[in-house]
């Protein structure tokens, strides 16, 4: 009799073993997250809007990226534009070192002759549509005098966006002795700009979200630059992923942002278009193989991206576990909970079949609200910002969320 009764036992605990494994599989990612990669030595996806990270490899650690410079250039000449220091139908004149490098068939140029004038709008397209060094160097020139200066420059717009670990020694992004007559003296000749994966994420970031209209010369895939009154060069983008172009990914639309390639950085890309109704941006350094297999490499990405994920709109705390909905608050007089709410409603990328109550979510408490024992501290003021929501979605990294109090908690008079 005893042991038909553990025989029973011990198929009902197998029974029940099932379904909870079952109901847990239904309640889960269905996704197979270990399937978006990048085959390049560095690399970092983000949504453009909220930075949410959506995948990254040695993301942190500065390399060569060659002419994904440009795009940190182009920051810069942007603010001056803006604020009047130059304006897009000025004319800059080309000396014979800028001229030199720009008909140098090493680099990536169209013609500039010394002595002809060209606009900055002229020189700011061919910088970026064909990635044109000439006409990098040619309005770094223009607008800071020395390459010297305008690395400062670049340097203070890298700040504003996030990046204080660069390393920057010109404008185009070659290396330093490439420059001639317009390098940094004192500097190695083989001294070349170096960024982390993330920090060309948080400059492309910067550029998108300060000046949007940059989009309209990075997605263009064709125009024709006068180069004298009896010369014209057609440039056609080098970005395979824009549309209609053979690598173009067919769950969005690609509409940057540059490439980039020498000895030492290899071939790299930044990326950024719009899929599943939100921007993304894509960095990768130094790739493999050659540049059809980087745009491959890219297409496929962003393809297998919208497969695994999806975003998700996320407006109340209440759409979340019920431990990050309300804060119990210490010092307090009268009341010693407050509810807790969204500073603002968002959207986050899940892995598709997420429950999203069911995400690993916890609070956490602004040091400067914070109690020696982590808790939140009276007195507190409704709609004050008291700390962030972390979410830990399966196989993705930690989004931050803040938070504000719903309610006025007063200090006990102990305190």
């Amino acid at each position: 009799m005893k042991k038909l009764k553990r025989a029973l036992i011990a198929f009902l605990v197998t029974i029940l073993t099932v379904n909870v494994v079952s109901l847990g599989f239904a309640n889960s990612a269905s996704a197979d997250t270990t399937k978006l990669n990048l085959n390049a030595r560095a690399a970092y996806a983000i949504d453009a809007e909220t930075g949410q990270v959506l995948y990254q490899k040695n993301a942190n650690k500065t390399y060569p990226v060659a002419s994904l410079t440009k795009v940190l250039t182009l920051a810069v000449i942007e603010q001056d534009v803006k604020n009047h220091h130059l304006s897009w139908n000025q004319k800059v004149k080309i000396t014979p070192a800028v001229a030199k490098v720009a008909n140098d068939w090493h680099f990536s140029n169209v013609p500039l002759n010394a002595g002809e004038s060209y606009t900055i709008r002229q020189l700011t397209e061919s910088m970026m549509i064909v990635s044109a060094d000439g006409s990098a160097e040619a309005l770094a020139l223009a607008d800071a005098g020395s390459t010297a200066t305008f690395n400062k420059k670049m340097q203070a717009v890298a700040k504003k966006a996030g990046v204080t670990d660069a390393k920057i020694y010109n404008m185009i992004g070659l290396a330093n002795g490439d420059l001639g007559k317009n390098s940094l003296k004192g500097v190695k000749k083989t001294a070349e700009n170096q960024f982390s994966a993330k920090d060309m994420a948080l400059i492309s970031k910067y550029l998108i979200e300060t000046y949007p209209d940059s989009l309209k010369i990075t997605k263009t895939k064709m125009a024709n630059f006068r180069v004298s009154a009896n010369q014209e060069y057609q440039m056609i983008n080098i970005n395979s992923l824009l549309p209609e172009n053979g690598f173009a990914p067919k769950n969005g639309t690609i509409d940057g942002l540059k490439t980039g390639n020498t000895d030492t950085a290899g071939k790299c890309i930044i990326s950024t278009g719009t899929f599943a109704g939100r921007r993304v941006i894509v960095v990768a350094l130094h790739t493999k193989g050659d540049w059809n297999a980087q745009s491959k490499d890219a297409q496929k990405f962003y393809e297998k991206l919208t497969e695994i994920y999806q975003p998700v709109q996320l407006t109340s705390l209440r759409q979340l576990s019920k431990n990050v909905q309300d804060a119990h608050v210490v010092h307090a007089k009268d009341k010693h909970s407050t509810g807790l709410e969204l500073t603002k409603a968002t959207t986050i990328w899940l892995p598709k079949g997420t429950v999203l109550n069911q995400v690993g979510a916890k609070l956490k408490i602004a040091q400067a609200d914070r109690s020696m024992t982590h808790q939140l501290k009276a007195p507190v003021k409704k709609g004050q910002h008291v700390g962030y929501v972390t979410l830990k979605p399966t196989g993705m990294s930690s989004i931050q969320l803040p938070v504000k109090a719903t309610d006025n908690i007063k200090k006990n008079g102990w305190f």
